[in-house]
Formats: C-alpha cells, structure tokens, sequence
C-alpha cells in the first residue's frame, strides 16, 4: 500500500513536470516559469528588490511573474504605477484573496478587503471619523503634542548618554494611534503593548518571508504543521488584545457622545443594527488593528531612518536646527502650521521618507475585471504589485535619487517643493489611510526633539550601515544614538 502511495506521488510529480504554465494571450513578458514553482527560484526571498530592478531591465516596466501556479503583474516606475492606481483605479484597486494575508483578515478590516461597497463603506466611515477627531486639526495636534511631552520626558533620561531609539519611536507613535481610537495610551515599555508588538511583528515577519511564499506558493502544504502556521496563532493573540480592550472600553462609553473611534463605531453600530449591515463588533476589531499598523509602523520607521541619516549628517542636523530656532523663537512648541516656513526642514522629512521606501511594494493589488494597462492585456484576479521602491528612486523623477539629499524637495530659490512620484504611501483610491496622521506626527515630532536636543553617532560605533532590513516594511538596521539637551527645558 505504501509503495503504491510512494509511486502515485512520484507519477504527480513528474505530471507537474512535463506541463507547461500556458502565459495568457497578451500578458505581459517575463521570465519563463518552471512547474510547480513558477518563478520562485529567480528570486532572493529574503529580499527579492534587486531582482525585481533586474527583471525590469529585461522584460521592461510592466512584466509577470508566477507565485506557483499564480500570475502576477510586476509595475516598476511612475508612468506605470500611475496608469494602474491612479487612471485606472476602478480596475486596479481590488485586493488578492488567496494570500497569506487575506486568509488571516478573512474578508474584514479595511485594508486587505476587497474593492466593493463593503470597503468603500468603511473606508468612508473611518477617513471621516478620523477628521472629525481631528486629522490635520487642532485636536489632533493636541494630541500628538502631548505624546510628545513624554518623547521629550524619556529622551531626558537618556541626555548625556546613548539610547536604542527602536521602541522608543514606536511606542510613541503607538501612543498616539491609541489616542485616536481608544482615548488611551500606555507607558513605555509597557509589557501589555510589548505582548501586542511582538505578536504582530512576528505575524508580518512571517507572511512576507520564505515560509509566506511557500504558503502562497503551494497551496497543498497548507495544511501541514509548517511554520506559517504560527501566524495565525500570533494574529489571533492581537485580536484577542483588541476585542479585550473593546469590552473594557464599553462600560465607559456615552451613546450619542462619542470622544474616540471606537465611540463612533459603536454608534453607528447601534444606529444600523444587525440587519445585513457590514458593520460588527468583528469588522471593529479588524479595523482597529488596521488603523493601529497603518499608523504606527511606516511613521516609526520613518523617523527611525530619518535620526540615522540626521546624527550622520551633523551639517544637515544643524541647518534644521536654525531654522527651527529663527521660526519658533519665543513660541512654546511647534504647531503644525509652521512646516510653511521651514522649508528645509519640510525637505529633510520628505527626504527621510523618500529614502526609507518603508513600504517598498505597497500592498498587493488585484485586477477586478479584464482590462489592459500599456498595451497588455491583465486577465481578473491577477495580482498586482506595485514597486513603489522604484519610483522613489527613479532616475528622472529626482535630482538625487541613490542619495540621501533634501535638495530633491527643494526648488532653485530654496522653496519646499513635492514631486508628484514622491508616492510612498502609495496612490489613487488605495493610499494609505494614515497619511494624514503621519504628517503630522513627523512634522512635530522632529521639530520639537530638533528644538530640544543634540543628536550624535556614537565614536565607538564604527561606519554606519545604511543597508535597511527588508519586510513588509523596510526598517532600518538597529542603532545606538547619542543624545543631549541643546538648551534649557521649557514647557510644552
């Protein structure tokens, strides 16, 4: 029995071997896939962006690639980028439903729903809550300022010395994404917010490494005990947080007077009812644990990216630090407004995240009908990545684009100027839904901790390694950073 077991998977295998994946009349050119593994093996997959920069340079800006037996589209550039998200969102804007990641989400939150009224609904719902609490308002500002009266408190523990700034960073920006929601935040160091941190870094950690692929890849394996298997376990322990903190939220919410995100969800909630509605605790839950990553981890890794290059470059540091000094002279702290008449500084923040690419693929499209795109034709249901890594360095798009240089945002008379490929929380209906906090919050974050102190890089560190370490998110290598006041403290 089990040599006739042994026989028939051998029989299977050589099958697998001798078809040939047939390419779509149309599709866009690329590498010629092997069976069963389609293009994996033309790929590093503990970091793929050199190859997708080689396969570019083959088979042009638009090119395929197979995941197994799944075809996917490859958009390198603006032009590209731009026809698909922007000009042709209503076919480009779904999301794969087969991925590693929609089976965790399962068809709720927002941003691995897919295109359709669910998602234009909640969509809606939040990016309205969240400016009637205040992004890009005074009550938001509020808040991010007094977070950063305890940045400022922890960053004065560490004066004189040095600090790891990787969870400093991100409990902060953590901090004030809670205060959105929930109308709380947490000390740092936090072992409740350490628990949820470390379970969802492993979930990400997983579904965009090797054994992420390999669940995509081979969907036969997806039942055995594998590694992937952990981030399910890891996801369903921050939704666990997420529903706790939701039940203990209720006792002291005021129907009709909302104060927080969750407040409004559960109005609304309440207003629809059970009655077909799109609207549920669950979809709350999903929700929230979407607009928590969308609002802390690129503005973290932004800011992590942004003192590695400014404590390497006391030059550009300095010349921060005047313009900030000249336009807050006499002011008690920095108000969102200012950014108008800190042009360099503006520069320095966009350069920052210009150089971070801390999404470098964004998120995963998917074709929501046949349509073209440059000549091609994309079939329904194929996946789209878009390479924003790229665009933020295209040559053509920025005067400077492999280097760390502000004058990318500066025009010749010194003015700030935004180019329109500068795109790094994605584009067209689909950008990301934290932008607006994530201005903010880098604006004020920077100016007021430029303001405060002294950054340096330690004499014992060696040569810096700018090098980031690829994932979902590009984050930049751990470092230590030297810190010390510049003047004497004054109220926020």
């Amino acid at each position: 029995m089990l040599g006739s077991l042994v026989l028939i998977w051998i029989f299977v295998f050589l099958l697998f071997l001798f078809i040939k994946t047939q390419r779509p009349k149309n599709f866009p050119p690329g590498p010629r896939p092997v069976p069963i593994f389609g293009n994996l093996l033309e790929l590093n997959i503990a970091n793929p962006l050199k190859d997708f920069e080689r396969l570019a340079q083959c088979y042009g800006n638009v090119y395929s690639l197979y995941f197994g037996g799944t075809p996917a589209v490859v958009l390198t550039g603006f032009k590209a980028v731009k026809e698909a998200l922007v000009n042709k969102a209503a076919d480009f804007s779904g999301r794969p439903q087969n991925l590693l990641v929609s089976h965790l989400t399962e068809g709720k939150g927002i941003v691995f729903l897919d295109y359709g009224p669910a998602w234009k609904e909640h969509r809606r719902f939040a990016l309205m809550t969240l400016r009637n609490f205040g992004m890009g308002k005074q009550s938001m500002e509020d808040r991010i300022l007094g977070e950063i009266e305890h940045l400022v408190a922890r960053l004065k523990r560490s004066a004189g010395g040095f600090l790891n700034p990787q969870t400093v960073f991100h409990d902060a920006t953590s901090n004030i994404i809670y205060l959105v929601l929930f109308g709380i935040r947490y000390n740092y160091g936090d072992e409740a917010l350490k628990k949820y941190v470390s379970s969802f870094t492993e979930s990400t950690k997983i579904a965009n490494g090797p054994w992420g692929l390999i669940y995509e890849t081979f969907p036969f394996l997806r039942a055995l005990p594998l590694p992937f298997k952990k981030v399910f376990t890891h996801f369903e322990t921050v939704k666990k947080l997420d529903a706790s903190m939701v039940n203990k939220h209720k006792p002291t919410r005021v129907p009709g007077e909302p104060k927080n995100f969750v407040d409004c969800y559960l109005d609304e909630l309440d207003k629809r009812g059970n009655g077909g509605s799109s609207f549920s605790e669950e979809q709350l839950v999903r929700s929230i644990i979407d607009l928590h990553a969308a609002g802390t981890d690129s503005s973290s890794n932004t800011l992590l990216t942004a003192f590695l290059y400014l404590i390497t470059h006391p030059d550009i540091q300095g010349r921060c630090q005047k313009e900030i000094d000249e336009v807050l002279e006499g002011k008690a702290h920095a108000s969102f407004e200012d950014r108008h008449k800190m042009p360099y500084t503006q520069a320095v923040i966009h350069e920052s995240q210009r150089i971070a690419r801390t999404v470098p693929l964004s998120v995963p499209h998917c074709v929501s009908r046949d349509t073209e795109l440059m000549g091609y034709s994309i079939p329904k249901g194929t996946v789209i990545i878009p390479n924003l890594y790229s665009v933020l360095s295209e040559e053509g798009q920025w005067k400077f684009p492999h280097e760390f240089n502000p004058a990318n945002f500066l025009n010749e008379q010194g003015q700030f100027e935004r180019p329109e490929a500068f795109i790094p929380f994605s584009t067209g209906p689909r950008v990301c839904l934290g932008e607006g906090l994530a201005r903010m919050e880098l604006f004020l974050i920077l100016v007021t901790l430029l303001r405060r102190f002294q950054f340096f890089w330690p004499e014992d560190a060696g040569e810096p390694d700018y090098t980031p370490v690829y994932g979902i998110t590009l984050t930049p290598k751990p470092y230590r950073m030297g810190v010390r006041l510049r003047q004497p403290a004054r109220e926020m």
